[in-house]
């Protein structure tokens, strides 16, 4: 099959059926739907080519303009890829939480990278947010896409991820679930199912540190519930408007650590390298498991690739440092009973004295 060139290769990515990581434990049919398929690995590469050519047409974005975005990674290589193709500067703000991998495939395609705080304020100057901001008025004939609130983000969803997944699946889908981040992934191909068939259930992942499943439950902002965590691609400190709480039904909450696990899980029993946040949704797969049917069909979305992990979540040295594995390579279950005692010994070590004397009296 020909194409006329590389953007036109994106979407259609295969539904792979999970028998080996679910036999046994979870009662229903389960598919991926792996967006690393995409020539850029990842979701984003449809909302990056949607999102330009809207600007394109309603006239934001000129020849030989500059693009501007804030982003984890994964959205920054897709409009990079994008703008490579059609002449466009690509100037991108991204968290210092960011791999060296993916910095380095965003450099490969000629973007600038502009590398700011992970953990300040949204509104502080320093944020990617706040820098992205700035650059559009600093740089001329630029345009900043903000893909957190336009909603040509969720569009691009609503007319090819939500359409593939529905015929994929000859309209049996029951559960379809998706990790939270901008919500373009998750609003845009849910509106699409619950038109077809509103009985869908749409199961939202959020991470520990993150405000958006505590948003969806109360309606209300709590900066309480952020703190730094280490999985990307999930969660926000902010609230973007391309999140329809709505027509969420469920939202489940993941650690760092399943994410981590559960990923490379799925490398090793079913073959597929995907990234830290697929295992985030893989592992809220495993939290519903009670709720589920022999007779339910659940999706759930793999978002990007393996490979832009590989000194993360794929390295068993910063699997250590982060605690997930222990010294001999085994997966670490926090709630051992050995487990609590070495963290125990750790602590008495080194704050033996005031242990003693405040905590355990011995």
């Amino acid at each position: 099959m020909q194409y006329e060139n590389v953007v036109a290769t994106i979407g259609n990515t295969p539904l792979i059926k999970l028998k080996n990581i679910t036999e046994g434990i979870i009662p229903a049919t389960v598919f991926g739907k792996v967006e690393a398929f995409n020539p850029g690995q990842s979701a984003k590469d449809r909302v990056a080519k949607y999102m330009i050519e809207r600007a394109e047409i309603d006239g934001t974005l000129k020849p030989g303009g500059t693009v501007i975005e804030a982003t984890s990674g994964n959205t920054g290589y897709s409009l990079a890829m994008v703008s490579a193709l059609k002449g466009y500067r690509c100037v991108l703000t991204v968290t210092s939480k960011a791999g060296q991998e993916k910095l380095a495939l965003l450099r490969s395609l000629g973007a600038e990278v502009i590398i700011c705080p992970a953990d300040v304020e949204p509104e502080d100057p320093r944020s990617y947010y706040s820098r992205a901001e700035q650059l559009e008025q600093d740089i001329p004939n630029s345009v900043y896409l903000r893909q957190n609130w336009n909603k040509n983000n969720q569009l691009a969803h609503y007319y090819s991820t939500g359409p593939e997944i529905w015929e994929q699946t000859e309209g049996r889908i029951t559960h379809y679930v998706c990790c939270a981040g901008t919500g373009g992934t998750l609003s845009g191909t849910a509106q699409f199912l619950k038109e077809m068939n509103p009985n869908i259930r749409i199961i939202g992942v959020d991470a520990y540190g993150s405000v958006l499943k505590k948003y969806w439950e109360t309606g209300f902002f709590d900066k309480n519930e952020i703190y730094s965590y280490k999985v990307e691609g999930l969660g926000k400190t902010i609230i973007p408007d391309n999140v329809d709480f709505d027509i969420i039904d469920d939202f489940i909450k993941v650690t760092d650590r399943n994410s981590a696990l559960r990923a490379r899980t799925l490398a090793r029993k079913e073959g597929l390298m995907v990234g830290f946040s697929s295992g985030s949704a893989m592992d809220a797969v495993f939290k519903l498991r009670y709720q589920l049917k022999p007779s339910d069909v659940v999706v759930v979305l793999f978002p990007d690739h393996g490979s832009r992990y590989l000194g993360k979540i794929f390295n068993d040295e910063w699997m250590k440092q982060q605690g997930f594995l222990s010294p001999h390579g085994e997966a670490i279950n926090p709630y051992s009973y050995h487990h609590m005692k070495r963290v125990y010994r750790v602590y008495r070590r080194k704050y033996g004295r005031y242990l003693r004397k405040t905590l355990l009296m011995d």
